[in-house]
């Protein structure tokens, strides 16, 4: 059995945050770009309209999230985190490839909001993969006592991700008119993302595989099946629980906020992508401070932190932003919003991956939560629109808040995971036989 270095340790986690980081901007330049090519795909004359038929697919491409967090959970249980990775990132650069070539409605009609869909499911497996196995490597290959530091790198790459997608949109606004993005600027980002994509194929080629997966395959006990996990109800339900408030906010801040001050607001897009990004980078930034800090004081707190903020602050940001015409106002309000949910951002994978043992981990982290994020993270963008179109856009402030108070709810009654963990030790233990080899300080497997 490989006990890795501090150094190894390190690289593994970079190049499995990578890889995690381009399967999201993959995902999030859809988002980020949808503004420029809803027309092309649902021509109507009505922005609001055109917005809601790319948010029912953005939700659509969700609900695959399951099945993906289902089949490449139980895949990596069985085959390893490694090996699942691995598969997850090329499936997301083939779907980016396509929906760069991808004709548009005046070409060949209905079936480009069909392929459109299609293209989405496959990414959406993708993605329903990638989260609990990246969330599981993460938390396994982490050093004992800096695990809530390192997972939090999960939202960083996430984060990262969206980031970049961001500075791709600026860079391309700033070279091409409105008119060029709409007609065919629109889908350099994705063939951005497929090459991205392949080069990361060839990072995570060369990652490690998980001590404690290496430890779990000569268990004779059940791995990656629903029979194993239907053992764990508690650990299910407060996984799911968890993940409603969280996603639902995260995609309210991150996704439809930019939507939000454009349609809503009347903000110019430059402007309004020129605050989600100075924004973003700051919560970026956020995420291992406060996984730093739960190593310290335990994930509770922070949890707390998040379910009384994104309670009682949602409401008063959004209204905020009605009422104070100006960016900075604007960019602040965003950055408050952004401060409450990365209590839940920066923790929520390593509390749910010290929820389940190793033999269950990967499909215990990501099958919960893919459902989860299906039915309320993917549906935050339509239930806003829609309820914008019918005249009530206010309502969905209060729909969020409120599913923020469901999560408090869920925290109060759950343990201190950081005390009560499944995971396993995996420090690094010096070895001093092993000194000729400066990145592994144990015996190597044969």
């Amino acid at each position: 059995m490989q006990v890795y270095s501090q150094k190894r340790i390190t690289s593994n986690i970079i190049k499995g945050s990578l890889g995690n980081m381009i399967e999201w901007f993959d995902w999030y330049i859809y988002a980020s770009f949808a503004i420029y090519f809803a027309g092309d795909f649902f021509p109507d004359g009505d922005q609001t309209v055109e917005l809601l038929s790319t948010a029912a697919i953005f939700a659509v491409g969700f609900l695959m999230r399951p099945f993906g967090s289902f089949i490449m959970g139980k895949y990596a249980d069985r085959k390893g985190r490694r090996s699942a990775l691995t598969l997850s990132v090329s499936i997301m650069a083939t779907g980016s490839l396509l929906i760069a070539i991808i004709p548009t409605y005046s070409t060949i009609g209905v079936f480009a909001p069909l392929l459109l869909v299609c293209i989405r499911l496959v990414q959406g497996l993708s993605l329903g993969g990638e989260y609990g196995i990246s969330a599981t490597y993460l938390s396994e290959m982490a050093t004992a006592g800096r695990r809530g530091y390192y997972a939090s790198f999960q939202y960083v790459t996430l984060i990262s991700g969206q980031l970049i997608a961001l500075v791709v949109q600026i860079v391309l606004q700033a070279v091409f008119s409105d008119a060029q993005l709409r007609a065919f600027g629109w889908r350099i980002p994705f063939a951005i993302g497929a090459v991205g994509a392949v080069i990361v194929l060839y990072l995570r080629l060369s990652m490690d595989e998980t001590n404690q997966f290496k430890k779990s395959e000569k268990s004779k006990a059940a791995k990656g099946t629903l029979h194993e996990l239907a053992k764990y109800p508690n650990q299910v339900l407060t996984v799911m629980g968890l993940t409603f408030g969280g996603t639902i906010a995260f995609y309210t801040y991150t996704t439809y906020m930019q939507k939000y001050m454009i349609n809503s607001l009347g903000l110019a897009p430059k402007l309004v992508t020129m605050i989600n990004f100075v924004a973003l980078l700051i919560f970026m930034g956020l995420q291992p401070l406060f996984g730093h800090i739960s190593d310290k004081i335990g994930r509770k707190p922070l949890l707390y932190w998040f379910g009384i903020g994104g309670t009682l602050l949602t409401v008063p940001i959004f209204m905020g932003l009605k009422s104070f015409d100006s960016p900075v106002a604007s960019f602040l309000l965003m950055l408050g919003g952004l401060l409450v949910v990365s209590g839940y951002t920066s923790i929520n994978a390593i509390v749910k991956a010290e929820l389940f043992p190793t033999e269950i981990r990967a499909l215990g982290v990501g099958f919960p939560y893919g459902l989860t994020v299906a039915i309320f993270g993917g549906s935050v963008e339509y239930i806003a629109l829609w309820l914008k179109h019918i005249g009530h856009e206010d309502w969905f402030f209060y729909y969020v808040s409120a599913a923020a108070f469901v999560s408090f709810l869920v925290y109060v009654h759950m343990l201190e995971t950081s005390k009560d963990s499944k995971l396993e030790e995996a420090s690094p233990i010096p070895n001093p036989q092993a000194q000729q080899d400066p990145t592994v300080t144990g015996p190597r497997d044969h």
